[in-house]
C-alpha cells in the first residue's frame, strides 16, 4: 500500500480533517515510526527480544536478500530495520464510493498525485475523517499492516519491518515485502489501480518462487491452506463486484430499483460467504471484511485485483524475466491511463481465453 509520502516533508498543526492537519499527522506519524525502528541485527543480539521474533526477523532478512537476487527488486535500506508500534496497524485507510458505483473517491497530494484513499496513523482520526464525508457516500475504514514511501525515505532508514505483519505466515510475509518493494520499482502518478495491481502481481510471482525454492515443507503446507481460502474468497468477491457493476450500469432501471437489486446481491454474498466459512471449518479470517463490505470496500479491493491477470500475462510474454518485465511495465506507465489499462485488460482476456481453450472439456451432467 503506497501512501502520500510527500506529506512527511511538510509540517503544520490543525484538525486531522483539514489539509494542513492531514499533512501534519502524516509527517509526525511516519517520523515516529522511523524513530522507533532499530537495525534487525540489534534485535537479533538483544537478549530481551522474544525468540519467536528473532526467528521471524532472521527469515525476513533471507526474504529481503531473495527479493534482490531472485526478483531484481531494489537493494536499499528498506526492510532492514524493525519497529514495534504497539498497535495493530501501520495506518488506517479511509475509502469512499457513491451508493450506485464502485468508483472510489480520490484525494490529491503533492508529488504522488491522486489516490483512492486517505491514510491515518491514528484510527480515531481516520474515523473522524470518515464521519465528515458526505452522507451520500458509502465509507469504509480498514487497518493496513504496511505502506510504502516509494523509496524516498531510504536516506533516513527506509521503510521498516513492523510488528503489524512480522508474525504473518512465512509465505505471506514474503509476499508483503515483495509488494511494498515493487512500489519502489515503479509508481505512476494518479493511477492507484495500475500501481496496486502491479505490486500484487510481483508479490504473487515472488511469493510462488520463495515458497518453491526457500520455504520449508511446513511453511509451504501452512501457506497452501491459507492461500486456498484466500483464492476462494477472492473468486466470490470478484463475482459480487461483477454483479454489482452490472446492476449499476443497467440503463433501464431506476435508482430505486438498482438499490433493491443491490440489496439482493449483498444478501446473497453474505449467505455465500457463510457457506464458504462453514466449508473452512469456521475459519473467521474474512469476517471483519464481510461485516463492513460496501461499495467502498469492493472498490478498494478492485484496485488490487482487476489488472493483475494482465500483469501476469506480461511477465510470461517477457520470458519470466523480472528485469524485462519491469522495463515493459515502465513503458506501459508512460502511456495514457486509458491506453495502458486497455492493454492490460486485453492481455488478461487473452490469457483467460487460452486457458479455457487448453482446458479439458467439463464432464456432462446427467
Amino acid at each position: 500500500m503506497s501512501i502520500a509520502a510527500a506529506a512527511i516533508l511538510l509540517v503544520g498543526c490543525a484538525s486531522p480533517t483539514s489539509s494542513v492537519g492531514y499533512y501534519w499527522q502524516s509527517a509526525s506519524g511516519h517520523l515516529h515510526l522511523i524513530r522507533a525502528a532499530r537495525p534487525v541485527q540489534d534485535w537479533l543480539q538483544d537478549d530481551q527480544a522474544p525468540a519467536a521474533l528473532k526467528t521471524k526477523l532472521a527469515v525476513s532478512q533471507r526474504i529481503r536478500s531473495f527479493a534482490v537476487s531472485e526478483l531484481s527488486l531494489p537493494d536499499n535500506a528498506s526492510y532492514r530495520r524493525y519497529a514495534d508500534l504497539g498497535r495493530r496497524a501501520a495506518v488506517y485507510n479511509v475509502v469512499a464510493a457513491p451508493a450506485l458505483s464502485l468508483t472510489l473517491q480520490t484525494w490529491c497530494f503533492p508529488v504522488v498525485g491522486c489516490v483512492g484513499y486517505r491514510g491515518y496513523f491514528d484510527e480515531a482520526n481516520a474515523k473522524t475523517f470518515a464521519d465528515s464525508l458526505a452522507a451520500s457516500l458509502e465509507v469504509a475504514v480498514y487497518p493496513v499492516p504496511a505502506y510504502s514511501t516509494l523509496g524516498w525515505t531510504n536516506w533516513i532508514g527506509g521503510d521498516p519491518l513492523l510488528n503489524t505483519f512480522i508474525g504473518y505466515p512465512e509465505g505471506e510475509l514474503a509476499r508483503l515485502v515483495f509488494h511494498e518493494l515493487a512500489h519502489q520499482v515503479l509508481y505512476v502518478k494518479d493511477d492507484t489501480q495500475f500501481n496496486e495491481s502491479f505490486a500484487t502481481a510481483v508479490e504473487r510471482l515472488g511469493g510462488e518462487r520463495w515458497l518453491a525454492r526457500e520455504a520449508s515443507p511446513t511453511a509451504r503446507t501452512e501457506y497452501a491452506v491459507f492461500d486456498a481460502r484466500r483464492r476462494e474468497f477472492q473468486a466470490l468477491t470478484r463475482s459480487v463486484r461483477e454483479q454489482l457493476q452490472e446492476v449499476y450500469a443497467h440503463s433501464a432501471w431506476s435508482d430505486a430499483e438498482k438499490l433493491q437489486r443491490k440489496t439482493i446481491v449483498m444478501d446473497d454474498f453474505r449467505a455465500a460467504y457463510a457457506a464458504l466459512r462453514t466449508s473452512w471449518g469456521g475459519y473467521p479470517g474474512f469476517d471483519a471484511w464481510v461485516a463492513r463490505a460496501n461499495n467502498a470496500s469492493f472498490g478498494a479491493q478492485a484496485a488490487y485485483d482487476d489488472l493483475v491477470p494482465g500483469f501476469l500475462a506480461l511477465f510470461e510474454r517477457e520470458g519470466q524475466d523480472f528485469n524485462r518485465f519491469y522495463d515493459a511495465v515502465r513503458a506501459l506507465g508512460e502511456q495514457p491511463r486509458e491506453r495502458r489499462t486497455a492493454a492490460l485488460q486485453q492481455l488478461g482476456r487473452q490469457t483467460r481465453l487460452a486457458e479455457q481453450t487448453s482446458a479439458p472439456p467439463s464432464p456432462t451432467l446427467r
